[in-house]
């Protein structure tokens, strides 16, 4: 759906509410969210933790691609799909944004987050700008980023140490039965 702007349906605002206790366990500091309705709404399901805007947060824009199948988008231009796969800096979606500025802007999110004093930090994002986050600070190269898959209403964990950092949760959606058994879920370290 890239930079479209939509809001929860039912069934996702049923699956951001369910991730809420899990949230709260990890007793985030601050909440960064993206400006797209999508994220505001998930943040606000989250009573008692208070989120600031982030536009540097919001998903990649398609353009004229967004809202297509990747199938109907390698038929109709495979060479642009080419460009894209190799993460071609220079590669701009079709009236959409640029690979380069689309990485400009996560290194900029990433720097945001190092630099934060606060210990643990919830950014509530979409599975582009996600997945770009773990290859920033797993030191991978951007085009790895199709390595993750990034499911909707749950929680990426990375430890961040020296402006690197360690994955060390990757779609986690424990039921809320399971967050009050009264494991320690809170990990180590700064997360995004």
């Amino acid at each position: 759906m890239g930079s479209t702007d939509f809001g929860l349906s039912e069934s996702g605002r049923l699956e951001a509410a369910s991730i809420t206790l899990l949230i709260k366990a990890r007793r985030p500091e601050c909440c960064l969210c993206s400006p797209l309705m999508r994220c505001i709404q998930t943040a606000e399901c989250i009573s008692g933790v208070r989120f600031e805007i982030n536009p540097d947060l919001r998903e990649i824009d398609f353009g004229s691609w967004e809202g297509r199948t990747f199938e109907e988008i390698q038929q109709s231009d495979p060479a642009a799909v080419d460009r894209w796969a190799a993460f071609d800096p220079d590669f701009s979606f079709p009236g959409g944004e640029r690979i380069a500025d689309f990485s400009a802007r996560v290194r900029s999110v990433a720097d945001a987050l190092v630099a934060r004093p606060e210990e643990t930090i919830l950014a509530i994002t979409h599975a582009g700008i996600i997945r770009a986050l773990i290859c920033h600070f797993l030191g991978l190269h951007p085009r790895q980023y199709v390595l993750f898959n990034v499911d909707y209403a749950s929680l990426t964990v990375l430890d961040l140490f020296d402006g690197r950092g360690v994955l060390a949760g990757l779609n986690i959606r424990r039921q809320a039965e399971e967050v009050q058994d009264g494991q320690d879920y809170s990990g180590h370290g700064r997360k995004p």
